[in-house]
């Protein structure tokens, strides 16, 4: 089982395959330091333009842009209280303070380290997770499949917070999509219109990159950022190894932080933001000086820092293994593997293990090579870049994503579609419908039809088929628990509420 991951190595380790991930990292930085960029939307412009590369190229670019933008958000949130990614925020309540005191440089190389902390535990932790799990689900048969991408739907919608309604259309939304095109047994058109471009259904780049990609370059032009001249001479910065002593107290936070964020990781929905809060509240409770904190204390950064970047990878677990990805980024890194013709799920260890085994060496360079890129180059020159002009950075942006779908198929159609899901998800980001169950709703859709037919067609039309074991009433009995728990958890609350009031 981990012999095929000692064999996946010495490809990884190839000129090319390593060079992608120092690009992916130095890239992924760029893009968390500027805000209201995120990684979701780095990897989602990125994915049409890796369509000529290797497999394990284009999956160690979005390896270092993930780790990369994960510890890049620390940056502005430093240096302006400006979260780069939605993660970052705990980062700011001590961060910032910092900063203002003359240590933004000594901040920046605590989230760095912490950074690459918690991306060298997940790393492992979706290493040693992930095979044993990929051979349990190798015995599942179609009806099991079935209910595993019934259970993935179920757990992105209900299990995201905010309204389940919302996420429900979202994920009907996704499903819809999923089905246009031919129907893949009696070849007959649906909810094609009329158009033939639509026969081949509709391409997953085209969706990610309309959907989460073009919102936050219209937020980006319309809201002006304030920086104040940024300038890293006033970042108190002083050598990394200089540095280091002074962080050896915090070991305690960092493997606690590691824990939270790994855990917090492997949960559909949950992310980085909430791993970091948790891990914060923890490490301040057991400080001995928790007055300290919000007001520049060091260990607050170390802790949002490690665990916001410790469910990088382990959200990948549950994504790689049973195709449910834990958060927004790893719905849109399934979308790339799938552009590269791998299949998320259970085959995919069987089938493409030196890709997938590479994939996760490449996640484990890429937290290391956080240290070494980012803690000689992030204080000081990446500083810089919030001081470029945003409307200029905006346009940069659009002209890649026009390019990047054009040459999906060179056809002005899918850049059309991009655009009319783009303005889609806009308004979906302004009504607050969550997007990630619309990503797993494409993903997912197809892949539950074709095996939900084939078992029937195996138990010759008879649904019972799909109740027939152990393994499909037990993932039955985790889907109504997801959706059935956060139901009852809200009415005690709404009682508790009333009892309170009363």
């Amino acid at each position: 089982m981990y012999l095929d991951l000692l064999h996946a190595l010495p490809e990884v380790l190839s000129f090319t395959n390593f060079a992608a991930v120092i690009i992916g990292v130095i890239a992924g930085i760029v893009v968390g330091a500027m805000p209201g960029l995120s990684a979701t939307m780095a990897i989602s412009v990125l994915v049409p333009f890796t369509f000529g590369l290797e497999p394990l190229v284009a999956l160690g670019l979005m390896a270092g842009i993930y780790n990369g933008a994960m510890y890049g958000g620390a940056i502005p949130a430093v240096l302006l209280r400006i979260p780069g990614t939605p993660a970052a925020v705990a980062t700011t309540f001590d961060g910032y303070p910092m900063a203002q005191k003359g240590e933004g440089g000594f901040a920046l190389q605590v989230a760095v380290v912490s950074s690459s902390i918690g991306g060298v535990a997940s790393a492992f932790a979706l290493m040693l997770l992930a095979p044993p799990l990929s051979k349990v689900t190798l015995l599942f048969g179609p009806s099991e499949v079935f209910w595993v991408a019934v259970f993935g739907l179920a757990s992105i919608i209900f299990l995201l917070g905010g309204s389940a309604i919302k996420g429900l259309i979202s994920a009907c939304f996704g499903v819809f999509v999923s089905v246009i095109g031919s129907d893949p047994i009696f070849g007959t058109d649906r909810f094609t219109f009329g158009q033939l471009e639509l026969l081949d259904g509709i391409n997953i780049v085209i969706l990610l990159v309309g959907l989460y990609a073009l919102p936050p370059v219209i937020d980006l032009l319309e809201v002006p950022l304030k920086t104040d001249g940024v300038s890293s001479s006033k970042l108190g910065t002083e050598p990394l190894w200089r540095a280091l002593p002074r962080m050896t107290r915090f070991w305690k936070t960092w493997i606690r932080s590691s824990i939270i964020g790994i855990w917090i990781g492997i949960l559909p929905g949950a992310g980085g933001s909430m791993a970091a809060f948790i891990s914060y509240n923890e490490a301040r409770r057991a400080s001995k000086t928790p007055d300290t904190w919000g007001k520049g204390e060091p260990e607050g950064v170390a802790a949002a820092e490690t665990a916001n970047n410790a469910d990088t990878a382990s959200a990948l677990i549950p994504a790689l293994t049973l195709g449910i990805p834990g958060t927004a980024v790893a719905a849109v890194m399934l979308g790339g593997l799938l552009i590269h013709g791998l299949q998320p799920g259970p085959m995919l260890f069987r089938d493409n293990p030196d890709i997938v085994f590479g994939f996760m060496w490449q996640f484990l360079f890429g937290a290391i090579l956080l240290v070494l890129v980012g803690g000689s180059l992030a204080t000081n020159s990446f500083a810089r870049l919030l001081n470029l002009p945003r409307p200029l950075l905006g346009s940069v942006i659009i002209v890649l994503m026009l390019i990047g779908v054009y040459s999906i198929h060179s056809r002005m159609f899918d850049v059309y579609l991009m655009l009319g899901f783009g303005a889609i998800g806009y308004v979906m980001d302004k009504l607050n419908f969550p997007l990630p169950p619309v990503v797993l709703g494409l993903i997912l859709g197809g892949f539950a039809e074709e095996n939900l037919r084939l078992a029937l067609r195996i138990g010759r039309g008879d649904w019972t088929i799909l109740f027939a074991n152990v393994t499909s009433l037990v993932l039955v009995a985790l889907t109504v628990a997801v959706v059935v728990g956060p139901m009852i958890k809200r009415h005690f609350d709404k009682k508790r509420e009333a009892g309170g009031e009363v």
